[in-house]
């Protein structure tokens, strides 16, 4: 819910993890179990993000992630919430963060990935960006599927060339 919330651009299930199903893919890394009570905080921060209290759900992300250092997912939590606020360069910080505790595999990952990618690509800089969409896309990431599609400009130009056919087909109809 707080994904699509957060970032509409993003198909469902893809974005922030999901402390819920962190055991959904069976091959990644295993996450530092959470107590309970850091479990809530968690979700505080995500209801306090889906009311548009950012910088609250950062200073909470903040704490769970001093309890629990070794948990990525607080990380890509957190990222995404810099990066509603446009501080880019911290959501990279926590990004890279989560890459290495998740070991580059996993939901965590794949996140990750798709996070980084998301930020280079708006930085121009769509070679590492595809970088980090083909390990998102090998995780199992439909939206890096996606990007790596729409950033191929060999499919750019099929796709300009179908739209113009297209377009002169329907011309030509009318």
């Amino acid at each position: 819910m707080l994904n699509s919330i957060l970032n509409p651009s993003l198909p469902l299930g893809e974005g922030l993890f999901d402390p819920q199903n962190e055991n959904e893919n069976q091959d990644a890394t295993a996450e530092p179990e959470m107590p309970e009570g850091i479990k809530s905080m968690e979700k505080e921060a995500m209801i306090a993000a889906e009311r548009g209290d950012i910088n609250h759900a950062i200073q909470i992300f903040t704490k769970v992630i001093k309890e629990c250092p070794g948990n990525g997912s607080c990380y890509n939590n957190r990222a995404q919430a810099y990066r509603l606020l446009g501080r880019t360069d911290s959501a990279l910080v926590d990004l890279g963060t989560a890459l290495r505790l998740s070991e580059g595999k996993g939901k965590v990952a794949s996140n990750a990935f798709c996070q980084r990618g998301t930020l280079l690509r708006k930085d121009g800089q769509d070679e590492a960006a595809m970088d980090d969409f083909r390990s998102a896309a090998a995780l199992g990431s439909g939206f890096a599927k996606s990007m790596l599609v729409e950033l191929n400009p060999y499919a750019a130009m099929c796709n300009a060339m179908l739209r113009k056919v297209f377009t002169e087909m329907s011309a030509s109809k009318e």
